[in-house]
């Protein structure tokens, strides 16, 4: 599918880091059967940044790893088929939404988890797209659940599962 996925960086993430949250983007939505062609803008920015966002958006004054703004009011794993019909007659584009990721997060709690800034950044891009597509995880009931088991899956089919050792995201 040919999804359109704008990267603005304020945060000096290299060019290989915005190919791979592309790359993982990509990935989790085909891995969630999303037929249309959609546009998602990504921001890489740092603490600061996202602190804002988050205060000026939900206000929370506090900085995050990744905010998601998803367009649409979706049901999780539900066939998406009719999402065409939301595509901007300009672009034939579904604008999904948007993401805001912090990458003096990612670069903090990948050191923390013990793993990459790669799967660190790919977990948060799928993470992000899940909430796009409707998934939520604020209580510990079955939408966790569900949510967890599908960023697993996608990070699997990414090679980018947790090591044995790692720690967990709250």
């Amino acid at each position: 599918m040919n999804h359109k996925i704008l990267i603005e960086s304020e945060a000096g993430a290299l060019k290989e880091v915005q190919a791979h949250l592309r790359r993982c983007i990509r990935a989790a939505l085909e891995a969630e059967g999303v037929q249309a062609a959609c546009e998602i803008n990504v921001l890489i920015t740092d603490d600061a940044g996202i602190r804002e966002i988050n205060r000026d958006q939900r206000g929370i004054d506090a900085p995050t790893d990744v905010l998601s703004f998803p367009m649409f009011d979706l049901v999780p794993g539900a066939l998406l088929e009719n999402l065409e019909e939301e595509a901007d007659p300009d672009t034939g584009l579904v604008p999904l939404g948007d993401m805001a990721l912090s990458y003096e997060r990612i670069r903090a709690q990948a050191k923390e988890y013990g793993h990459s800034v790669r799967r660190e950044a790919g977990y948060l891009a799928v993470h992000s797209v899940l909430h796009l597509l409707g998934y939520d995880h604020m209580d510990d009931g079955p939408m966790k659940q569900q949510m967890r088991q599908r960023e697993e899956a996608i990070l699997a089919q990414l090679d980018l599962q947790r090591e044995a050792a790692e720690g967990e995201h709250q």
